[in-house]
């Protein structure tokens, strides 16, 4: 069977989840045709994703939130301004969508949270079922909590992007910490974390230095500020600030890296705790290693990633990177046994979900022509 796989390219989620899935189609018999990258294409594709990714790649302009001054928030009213004046540019990348849905001749259309796939299932209406997969789609489940103090205008402006990314989608996989009920309603299947393979090959350790990753490399400013006060401490942190040398070391217990995925894991799997801007892939991580964690949410979506994850017992959150208050927390943190069972489990359910929905379309599809004639 022919799948063809769509990616949102900004953060690093979707992208080790693009790489996570092909393993397991491949594994399975399944052939990856394409793998087409949304982005802002003056950005490079991080290297861990070129390298594992198998499928030839093929990237196009998407929209993307470009962040505050201070680089730590997106600044949706310049966001929009500047996603509207590149319409007529992101009206080709839909086109070229559809194209290649059409001349790869994919049975099956898996979509990483891209936002222009959904307009193009809407306008060209491909006839490759289309399934979408993210943590996100879990927040529009009617049995998913929220926090109290959740902005309602963010959140309605958050799960509205959610639908359009899957317009004409024959399934959502919502991506979950835990196993929940289907939201038959709402077309939402919970299904496990998608982890790389590379996961669990690391060998699990505790040393004595603090791992971290942001998106916004603005956070900067807050981690070197706590160093200075506890200099003792050692800090290892991942950003997404390329024009800088793959390492950046400030002293002997600080230096910041280029994200690089194998160093990353390799870091996290020996850390004490892990300190994050509560991206969902990462905290996974962290939990499946059964690391304390410190979440600093950047915008609506993390803060319900963080939430959701304090539910499940992963760690604490807090506005900023308090170091200091995730020291305290890993004398009492009690890792979550069950996620690491539910983890193990995501071949079995994804591959179902896939393989249910593939008989059905083509049911659907020779209905519809013997109903013509």
């Amino acid at each position: 069977m022919k799948v063809l796989f769509i990616v949102q390219g900004e953060g690093r989620g979707h992208l080790t989840q693009a790489i996570a899935m092909e393993r397991l189609l491949t594994n399975h018999g399944y052939h990856v045709t394409e793998v087409l990258v949304g982005k802002n294409l003056s950005k490079r594709l991080p290297g861990f994703f070129t390298r594992n990714i198998q499928a030839p790649i093929k990237q196009f302009s998407s929209p993307n939130f470009l962040p505050t001054r201070s680089n730590k928030r997106a600044n949706i009213p310049y966001s929009l301004l500047y996603n509207l004046l590149k319409l007529p540019e992101y009206a080709e990348s839909m086109r070229f969508i559809h194209q290649r849905i059409k001349e790869s001749q994919a049975d099956i259309v898996i979509n990483f949270y891209e936002l222009l796939t959904g307009f193009t299932y809407f306008l060209f209406r491909p006839s490759a079922p289309l399934v979408c997969i993210g943590h996100q789609y879990l927040f529009l489940h009617k049995d998913f909590q929220l926090p109290a103090s959740i902005n309602r205008t963010e959140l309605f402006l958050l799960n509205m992007f959610s639908r359009l990314t899957s317009l004409g989608a024959s399934k959502r996989l919502a991506l979950s910490f835990r196993s929940m009920n289907p939201d038959k309603k709402q077309n939402i299947f919970a299904v496990p974390p998608l982890l790389r393979q590379d996961i669990f090959y690391q060998e699990v350790s505790q040393h004595n230095y603090i791992h971290g990753y942001m998106v916004n490399a603005g956070f900067a400013e807050n981690v070197y500020e706590w160093h200075k006060k506890c200099p003792e401490v050692q800090l290892r942190f991942f950003w997404d600030r390329w024009e800088e040398e793959p390492v950046k070391k400030i002293d002997d217990t600080l230096s910041f890296y280029q994200l690089d995925d194998t160093l990353f894991l390799r870091q996290m799997a020996g850390c004490k705790a892990y300190a994050s801007t509560a991206g969902f892939e990462s905290i996974c991580e962290a939990m499946y290693f059964r690391k304390p964690i410190l979440m600093v949410p950047a915008h609506i979506e993390q803060e319900c990633n963080a939430y959701d994850a304090m539910q499940n017992g992963a760690g604490i959150i807090d506005n900023n990177f308090n170091l200091e208050r995730l020291l305290e927390f890993t004398k009492t943190y009690q890792p979550n046994v069950k996620f690491t069972y539910w983890v193990q489990s995501a071949e079995s359910i994804i591959l179902n979900e896939l393989e249910s929905l593939v008989p059905t379309h083509f049911e659907e599809q020779m209905y519809m022509v013997e109903e013509f004639i």
